[in-house]
């Protein structure tokens, strides 16, 4: 991708709209602070008699009640099923509890589900809502601002298995995306570097000025500052939908979106599930694949110090843990990106562009050496 220069952005008060064009499966992403009480929002909702909300117990007790009086406009009955809070039970139990309580309480084919949560809450309902009743429609609500800027727009939905992250799971796309900034007002500061990852990777891969704007308010960031998180999320929503638009199952330029990821995901899984955020996982895992993007000469040695510099300021981790340069590369092997064994990597060719190479095992190995603690 070309870098794109950044639009100003309305203010947080003023909603904004972001459409992702995929043809018959087109929806809008709606921006903004207090949507979850607007009206407005919520207009033009899938008709159905019964919905869905799909929650965990950290947010439920802070977001379920406004979502239930929203929907109580729109469908006779509203059922809820609160979840585990965690990436650990992003796992086939959980899948199946959303299944179970779509067939205990008499869900049919037209029933909506509602994703109220963070990454992992929006992967699990939409790839329930894939496969119950072969698709029913789903609405993505994030509270968290990974989910917002990333997991929640583009379809993409699944469970962990052992071996793998996401490696169970299917394109379905949402019918609406409805990101209330105020959600991230109770987010832990944790959780807020998190997603701060997934927004600093749409710098180095599609808009070399959005990166230096992030390195200019990472402080209002940080503070939640409400203009700041608005310009964020809109703009890393507006990259998103790009490349959504251009390769809706990841088949060339979606995979640019993943910078980071390939390392990230391996950091996860030999871990444990939920032992790191994914966001630090993926922050670590940029650091690393700037790296190996200096030493295979694609870029000047000035810009891992740039990236390193960034990505700490935002509070991610900079080393990943020693799980051994064997383990790292067992791991990435069954990445998605790999293709007949050989592990293929989203690295910067150029400040706003990436591409997809794959690179000697010795040089990675060099790379998870010298970036773990």
């Amino acid at each position: 991708m070309n870098s794109v220069s950044s639009p100003q952005l309305a203010p947080a008060s003023s909603p904004s709209r972001i459409s992702i064009a995929l043809a018959e499966r087109s929806y809008e992403i709606l921006i903004g602070s207090g949507l979850l009480d607007s009206a407005d929002a919520w207009r033009d909702l899938p008709r159905a008699d019964c919905a869905l909300i799909v929650s965990n117990v950290t947010v439920a007790p802070l977001y379920l009640a406004r979502l239930q009086t929203a929907l109580s406009q729109h469908y006779r009955r509203i059922e809820v099923l609160n979840l585990p809070d965690g990436e650990a039970y992003k796992d086939w139990t959980s899948l199946n509890l959303i299944i179970d309580a779509l067939l205990s309480r008499g869900c049919d084919r037209k029933t909506v589900l509602f994703a109220l949560g963070g990454g992992v809450i929006g992967d699990m309902t939409g790839f329930a809502a894939a496969v119950y009743m072969r698709g029913v429609p789903f609405v993505q609500v994030p509270t968290t601002l990974l989910a917002q800027v990333d997991s929640s727009v583009g379809g993409k939905t699944a469970i962990n298995h052992p071996l793998g992250k996401n490696m169970v799971g299917a394109f379905y796309q949402p019918v609406r995306v409805i990101a209330d900034l105020d959600t991230l007002d109770t987010l832990p500061a944790r959780e807020l570097s998190a997603g701060l990852a997934e927004i600093i990777k749409y710098g180095p891969i599609a808009d070399a000025g959005f990166l230096g704007w992030i390195e200019q308010n990472l402080d209002a960031l940080l503070a939640r500052d409400k203009a700041a998180l608005a310009h964020a999320v809109q703009r890393s929503c507006e990259i998103k939908a790009l490349v959504v638009g251009q390769d809706e199952r990841e088949q060339g330029l979606r995979a640019i979106l993943n910078f980071g990821h390939t390392f990230g995901h391996a950091i996860e899984a030999g871990l444990g599930y939920g032992e790191w955020l994914h966001g630090e996982a993926v922050g670590c895992g940029m650091v690393m694949a700037s790296d190996l993007s200096v030493r295979l000469g694609l870029m000047p040695a000035e810009f891992l110090t740039r990236m390193r510099r960034l990505i700490g300021r935002a509070g991610l981790p900079l080393l990943g843990p020693r799980l051994g340069v064997q383990r790292y590369l067992e791991l990435m092997r069954v990445d998605k990106k790999a293709e007949g064994g050989e592990i293929r990597f989203v690295l910067i060719d150029a400040l706003g562009h990436a591409s997809m190479r794959a690179a000697p095992d010795a040089l990675v190995a060099e790379v998870i050496a010298a970036n773990c603690a």
